[in-house]
């Protein structure tokens, strides 16, 4: 089941198949498995026969998987970071998203510098580059 139909984060999972009749069956095969096991669905959470929705923060539709552009825009227009806790919070937001970004680890390096311990925090041009793309 899982992997070949369902998709298992915590205690949010995602059902799918390649035509309609399929997701019925799989869905199916699934609320049949959490009757078996006594759990209880919140009906007001559950999104059912969708062909596109957010998942853990990216997109997810026939076309695969696509990033939030609610997310980056977000991202995309906050300040440049003063500080270490600052730079951190952004390499988090923007890593989150990094397998989305060419060479990800390469342009984000000169930030990762400046949190490494016994480094001064120069933000300079480089970082700023780095802070852009």
């Amino acid at each position: 089941m899982v992997e070949r139909f369902l998709e298992v984060f915590i205690d949010d999972f995602s059902v799918f198949g390649f035509d309609f009749d399929k997701c019925l069956h799989h869905l199916s095969l699934v609320l049949q498995r959490c009757r078996g096991k006594n759990l209880v669905l919140n009906w007001k959470k559950c999104h059912l026969i969708v062909r596109k929705g957010i998942v853990l923060g990216h997109v997810v539709s026939h076309k695969g998987i696509e990033v939030d552009k609610a997310n980056i825009d977000l991202i995309a227009h906050l300040p440049h970071p003063k500080i270490v806790r600052e730079v951190r919070a952004f390499l988090g937001h923007a890593g989150f998203y990094g397998r989305f970004i060419k060479d990800f680890s390469k342009v984000s390096r000169p930030l990762c510098n400046l949190v490494s311990k016994d480094i001064a925090f120069v933000f300079n041009y480089n970082c700023g580059r780095a802070f852009e793309k």
